[in-house]
């Protein structure tokens, strides 16, 4: 038997599909990534086809095998990680979904949420799930696509529907689908359904009521990091060999995960399509009174639950997709950093990117973006500074409402995803934050803690101390900018956040 060197790491994102391969390490030793497209029915509304995953699921892990000359004998196992409130429902039969996958970023359930909401407490539910009631949760979205496709509702009612987010769509299928795939999610994925109690770790009977969802089409909530694996892959599919699937994390505690956070107190942010700050809390589920939802950090095998508070952002690296591909000002995303270098400041002007409203610590769905403060001094290199800048806005205002509800101060923060590759972004985050901002020298996290939950499933890795050892300061930036310029840019910043709030009635 050939002696394992890798562990596999499918990262499903919200736009692009990766495999990664990682050393005992923790280093790449290859990877492949595939964009997939996004839907834009109406306003407010964002899909994707689970069906493409899929398919670019398959590609991405044919292409990565054949860079780095490897076979599912040199694999010990495969971890998942995913975007986490994505919904889809399919036919367990066939394996065709009825419609296609409702993104996490999708509004439509913004009359489903009010009227769950009790006179207006969008609080009403938080002590047993942690999370407000907002769009942003899979739980909604479920009950919009049994509401309003009848072909998912027959199939719920007659025991042919499946509900997941994409860790177990990806899953299913890579455990044989239609030929008895494993239908199951992690217990990190279960605690933003809505759905899952987060103190018994369990589908939760009143939620289910409330939702008007049948148990039958739900998962088996499972550890991150399972020793009973999830199934095996099958030999006629990507890897054309079994290996065992062991460890799933949601994209975000996937970030925690692989940034080795497992002290109480330590967080991480993570700057990708979207923005989110997570704080590891222990084994305890911390009640967040300054907007922040109450998460499941990780688990592993039988050991406690570990939790996190969590502070979410809808756009940041989207902003920058959004100033490439609408308004046409740069041909690549890496381009706007030689943009934004071109003048010293944002020219007084705050780009508020509530293009599905306002996520933590606000969760205003009726929020809309702008753009404020315009001169005609203004050019677009300010504009491509206030892109950046709004996501480090963002992040320091979670930040705030971490330390209050911790009544820790941040003395530093590990940063990871796409956008930590902008030096002139991480060093105003760190001046706006007043800590320092440190990046690990391997910045694909998230990838990386799906590989980690997996490793550990299967003893690759002995414990979490190896992975600490693992862990390495890629860079660091210290705060330069003087505390009344601070003061000063973060007043504007809170004024141009309250001109975005109730634009629709």
């Amino acid at each position: 038997m050939s002696v394992k060197k890798y562990i596999g790491a499918i990262d499903q994102g919200t736009t692009s599909t990766r495999f990664i391969l990682f050393d005992h390490a923790g280093q790449i030793k290859a990877s492949h990534l595939i964009e997939h497209r996004q839907y834009y029915p109406q306003a407010g509304w964002v899909e994707h086809d689970a069906l493409e995953i899929w398919e670019n699921t398959q590609k991405v892990i044919r292409e990565t095998l054949r860079k780095a000359e490897a076979g599912a004998d040199d694999i010990a196992a495969i971890g998942i990680t995913n975007q986490r409130e994505t919904t889809v429902v399919w036919d367990k039969e066939t394996g065709k979904p009825y419609g296609n996958a409702l993104v996490w970023q999708d509004t439509r359930t913004a009359q489903i949420i009010e009227d769950l909401s009790r006179d207006g407490d969008m609080d009403c539910f938080r002590e047993k799930i942690g999370l407000p009631l907002a769009t942003y949760f899979s739980g909604p979205k479920l009950k919009w696509i049994l509401d309003n496709i009848p072909e998912a509702m027959e199939g719920a009612k007659n025991g042919k529907a499946l509900f997941g987010t994409m860790d177990s769509w990806v899953v299913w299928w890579l455990t044989g689908g239609p030929m008895g795939g494993s239908h199951i999610t992690d217990v990190t994925n279960a605690s933003r359904t809505m759905l899952m109690n987060i103190h018994t770790i369990s589908w939760d009977t009143d939620m289910l009521e409330v939702m008007g969802v049948p148990s039958s089409i739900l998962p088996e909530i499972k550890s991150s990091s399972d020793p009973e694996f999830f199934g095996y892959t099958r030999e006629d599919g990507p890897f054309g060999g079994k290996i065992p699937v062991a460890g799933i994390l949601g994209d975000q505690q996937a970030a925690l995960f692989g940034q080795t956070c497992f002290v109480r107190g330590e967080a991480k942010s993570t700057y990708g399509t979207g923005g989110f700050l997570l704080l590891n809390t222990g084994t305890e589920a911390v009640q967040s009174k300054h907007g922040l939802i109450t998460t499941v950090g990780y688990k592993i095998g039988d050991q406690p639950t570990i939790y996190a508070l969590e502070g979410s952002i809808a756009v940041a690296g989207s902003l920058v997709q959004w100033f490439r591909d609408n308004l046409k000002m740069i041909k690549e995303a890496p381009e706007i950093n030689d943009l934004a270098e071109e003048v010293e400041d944002n020219g007084g002007i705050y780009i508020v990117p509530a293009f599905s409203g306002l996520f933590a610590p606000y969760w205003n769905s009726s929020a809309r973006g702008i753009v404020a403060g315009l001169t005609h001094f203004v050019t677009r290199s300010h504009l491509a500074r206030a892109v950046l800048e709004a996501t480090a806005y963002q992040v320091a205002e979670l930040i705030e409402s971490m330390e209050k509800d911790s009544g820790v101060a941040l003395a530093e923060l590990k940063v990871d995803g796409g956008m930590v590759a902008s030096n002139l972004l991480m060093q105003f985050q760190s001046d706006i934050l007043n800590s320092k901002v440190i990046r690990p020298e391997v910045i694909e996290t998230t990838a990386l803690g799906a590989a980690y939950a997996a490793g550990l499933a299967v003893g690759f890795w002995r414990n979490q101390d190896d992975l600490c050892r693992n862990w390495k300061v890629g860079k660091c930036w210290e705060p330069q900018m003087h505390e009344n310029q601070r003061k000063k840019l973060l007043k504007g910043w809170k004024k141009a956040v309250q001109r975005t709030m109730e634009w629709v009635d």
